[in-house]
C-alpha cells in the first residue's frame, strides 16, 4: 500500500469519499464507490475495512484527488495501485500484462482438486494462475509459459515473491519445442489464453489498457485454441487432466474443438457464478 505522510490538518474523509464516488460514476466506471474506498485506501496505507475509522490529512486529500482523476479518465484501479488481488495473493500489475479476473479463479480451485504434481500454466501472462497454483501446492512442479516480454517481467516479479520455485519459460506456446522435456509427463495443463472475439465490445480499460494480444484472438476468439490443444496433448500423460477458461459465447464451440482433435476425453464445460459458460475441462485420451 501506498502512504502520503505529512503534518497539516485533517480533512473529512466520508465527504472525499462521497465526491470521488460521485466522480467516478459521472465517468463510467463500474464499481465507483468500491473504486473510491479502495484508491482511499491505498493513499493512507490501511485496509479498506479500516476506512471507517482512518483520518485523512490534506497532503493525502490531494493525493487521493489526483488518483480519482487517474481513475476518471478510465485508467484500471490495478494500474494505479500497482497490484490485483488474486486467490488470497496481491500480484504485481501494470502496464504490459493482462489483469487477473475473479472469474479466473473458478478455474484455479478446479485445478486444485485434481490429482497433480507436474503442473503447467499456458499464456501465463501475470503468472496468476501458476503462482496461485504453487502457493497452495508448495509440493507440485509448476511451469508457465508466456512469450510477451513486457508480460514476462510483471510474471517474473510476482513469481519471486510469492513461488521462486515455479519454472519461468519464455517462448511461443505454438512451438513443439517449448516444455519438449515434459512431453507427456504434465499432469494438469491450466491456460486462460486470448479468447474475446475482435467485434465484442469492451470496457474502456481493457480496449486502452490491457495488451491487446493479450485480449482478442480472431473473429471467433478460438484463434489460439488449435495450438492449446496440440501443445497440451503433446504435453499431458494419458489421463491427464486440461483446464481453458473461454468466452461466455464459446461454451459449446471450444468443446467441440477438443472432442475433434481425438486427442481428448471427458470433455465438460462449466460455468461461472453467473451462470455464464466460463471454462471447458478434459482428460488426456489413451489410458
Amino acid at each position: 500500500m501506498h502512504r502520503v505522510e505529512d503534518d497539516t490538518p485533517e480533512r473529512e474523509l466520508p465527504t472525499l469519499l462521497s465526491v470521488a464516488s460521485a466522480t467516478l460514476a459521472a465517468a463510467g466506471v463500474a464499481s465507483p464507490r468500491v473504486d473510491a474506498e479502495l484508491l482511499a485506501a491505498h493513499v493512507l496505507g490501511v485496509p479498506r475495512s479500516r476506512l471507517l475509522t482512518a483520518a485523512i490529512t490534506a497532503g493525502q486529500a490531494v493525493a487521493l484527488e489526483d488518483l480519482v482523476r487517474r481513475r476518471a479518465e478510465r485508467v484500471p484501479l490495478q494500474h494505479i495501485t500497482g497490484s490485483a488481488p488474486f486467490y488470497g495473493l496481491e500480484l504485481a500489475v501494470g502496464p504490459g500484462v493482462f489483469v487477473p479476473r475473479f472469474e479466473t479463479e473458478l478455474l484455479v480451485e478446479w485445478g486444485l482438486k485434481q490429482a497433480a504434481s507436474v503442473v503447467v500454466d499456458l499464456c501465463g501472462g501475470s503468472g496468476a494462475i501458476a503462482v496461485a497454483f504453487a502457493a497452495q501446492r508448495p509440493g507440485a512442479a509448476v511451469a508457465v509459459v508466456e512469450r510477451s516480454p513486457a508480460a514476462l517481467a510483471w510474471l517474473r516479479r510476482n513469481v519471486a515473491e510469492h513461488a521462486p520455485g515455479v519454472r519461468v519459460v519464455e517462448g511461443d506456446i505454438a512451438d513443439p519445442a517449448v516444455l519438449a522435456d515434459l512431453s507427456g509427463a504434465v499432469d494438469l495443463v491450466l491456460c486462460n489464453p486470448p479468447y474475446v472475439p475482435e467485434t465484442s465490445p469492451v470496457d474502456v480499460e481493457v480496449a486502452e489498457h490491457d495488451p491487446r494480444e493479450a485480449v482478442f484472438a480472431g473473429a471467433d476468439g478460438l484463434e489460439l485454441m488449435p495450438a492449446v490443444a496440440r501443445t497440451a496433448a503433446r504435453l499431458l500423460r494419458p489421463g491427464g487432466r486440461l483446464g481453458i477458461e473461454h468466452d461466455d459465447t464459446q461454451g459449446e464451440s471450444l468443446p467441440a474443438l477438443l472432442r475433434a482433435t481425438g486427442d481428448f476425453a471427458d470433455v465438460a464445460d462449466h460455468r461461472d457464478l453467473a451462470g455464464r459458460p466460463r471454462f471447458v475441462t478434459a482428460a488426456r485420451a489413451g489410458l
